[in-house]
């Protein structure tokens, strides 16, 4: 998969957590979406991982290794990408 791909697939795997998050909101009881959530935030670490190791942060906070600090700021943003 390449950059513009990988950054498609991360949103897409996104948007399916936040709906199924805010639906546990109103159904925290539901089994099957709560074992869809865990699957799709599995997925989305998943991809977050590759596309970081590969194409460097998405974010300027969490879990990134701090050996190459300024890696943030001298690559082109994710969306400026193409």
């Amino acid at each position: 998969m390449n950059e513009k791909q990988l950054l498609t697939q991360i949103q897409a795997v996104s948007l399916i957590a936040i709906d199924l998050h805010l639906f546990l909101d109103t159904h925290p009881n539901d089994t099957k979406a709560l074992q869809d959530y865990e699957k799709v935030s599995k997925q989305f670490q998943t991809l977050k991982d590759q596309y970081e190791k590969q194409y460097g942060p998405l974010v300027s906070f969490g879990h990134q290794s701090i050996t190459n600090h300024n890696e943030w700021v001298s690559k082109p943003w994710p969306w400026q990408n193409k």
